[in-house]
């Protein structure tokens, strides 16, 4: 997708109306994790170094339809403040006068964050109206929210539509991800490697069916590889499969020409929790166990595969990586893909989500390529190649 970027306005003196995504977790007021305030900061930074006055819009959580304190964007205004060193306005509402007042009073190199788009049920339904009052507050456009730009929001799109004719373009964050997921689709360095885990077949069909038309070699893990293994004939004990997905999984397996590899084993336990006893079995998965991981043999396989590739994608855990006795799989991977990464130079794109997190956690995020900032947004674009708030943009 060739869009225009940021960089390529002049921003001097125009109020800049950025949709970023600092959708973060908050307890007691306090901010736990900060990562996508820090990922926002090259645009915004770039914006104030170039003379242009910042109006940053955002969602923070699921409100029921109107303004909870809970969800407030203030403990936002008052970390990025400190992570830029200058101060960060406040508009304690998104939309009418008082705000359009804020707006207009910015001087060059200001920041102003307005509250909680949410807090308008309005946003989630692209409300034309909401828009065209958002859209009075900016005299350019940015969207460098990847993680909503799946959704067609008032903020995602509407105000892009309200803003025609105006600047309307995307931010180094956004630039980033269609750099890696559209490389990864379109040109990708062969072999390249897909690996996909998570719970549920269903959730990623046409992420399967797009891969196994442009990988080498598709890797199945977590959950999911329960549905594949009933398609197969085999037993799964307790484990969580999707019954209504069986030929489905059939039909994948039929026309992937052997490029969908399963495990080998399993590690299983009759329950999931820290202390669970676990087996590993090769197989049929015992009628009172469930599956939990993939199993020591699998891992070996995997890891082999990934050590001679070139590209890597990988969208799901292996296991239930939160409860130690069914980390090893998960673990095991992550450190494969940042091993080739490092050391034999192949690109790994973490497509985020729990496989995201799982990288984060284990203090390997730095050595791979790219971690995506949207698991459900990087899932749609490699199923669809684009997204329609992208498209409207210049």
């Amino acid at each position: 997708m060739a869009k225009k970027t940021v960089a390529d306005v002049d921003v001097r003196g125009k109020r800049v109306l950025i949709r970023v995504d600092f959708n973060v977790p908050i307890e007691n007021g306090q901010i736990t994790d900060d990562r996508r305030i820090v990922q926002a900061l090259p645009t915004i930074q770039d914006i104030i170094n170039r003379g242009g006055r910042l109006v940053l819009m955002s969602h923070l959580g699921r409100p029921k339809g109107g303004p909870e304190p809970k969800f407030s964007l203030k403990p936002v205004s008052e970390r990025l403040s400190k992570l830029l060193g200058k101060p960060v306005g406040w508009a304690d509402d998104s939309i009418g006068p008082l705000i359009e007042q804020q707006t207009a009073a910015l001087r060059d190199g200001d920041v102003l964050l307005l509250e909680n788009l949410r807090f308008h049920k309005q946003e989630e339904k692209n409300d034309p109206n909401f828009a065209r009052q958002l859209a009075r507050l900016g005299d350019v456009y940015v969207n460098d929210a990847f993680g909503t730009a799946h959704r067609e929001h008032a903020s995602t799109f509407g105000v892009a539509q309200a803003l025609a004719g105006k600047p309307r373009v995307i931010g180094q964050l956004i630039r980033k991800e269609l750099k890696f997921l559209g490389d990864a689709i379109s040109k990708p360095t062969r072999p390249f490697v897909g690996i996909l885990g998570g719970a549920k077949v269903s959730d990623k069909i046409k992420v399967i069916e797009q891969l196994l038309g442009k990988c080498d070699t598709l890797l199945i893990g977590g959950a999911m590889a329960y549905t594949f293994f009933l398609a197969q004939g085999k037993s799964v004990g307790k484990s969580l499969v999707e019954r209504d997905k069986v030929d489905l999984a059939k039909t994948l397996l039929g026309k992937s020409s052997g490029k969908i590899k399963l495990p080998v084993d399993t590690v299983i336990s009759d329950k999931m929790t820290d202390d669970a006893q676990t087996q590993i079995v090769e197989g049929d998965i015992p009628a009172d166990m469930e599956g939990f991981d993939i199993g020591p043999k699998t891992r070996q396989l995997y890891i082999a595969e990934i050590a001679r590739a070139k590209t890597i994608l990988w969208n799901g855990p292996m296991g239930v990586f939160e409860k130690k006795p069914f980390a090893a799989g998960t673990r095991a991977i992550a450190e494969a893909v940042a091993d080739a990464t490092v050391n034999n130079g192949a690109v790994s794109i973490i497509g985020g989500g729990d496989s995201a997190a799982a990288v984060e956690q284990m203090g390997l995020a730095e050595k791979v390529s790219h971690v995506s900032t949207g698991g459900g947004a990087s899932l749609e674009f490699l199923e669809n190649g684009h997204f329609s708030t992208l498209d409207i943009l210049d």
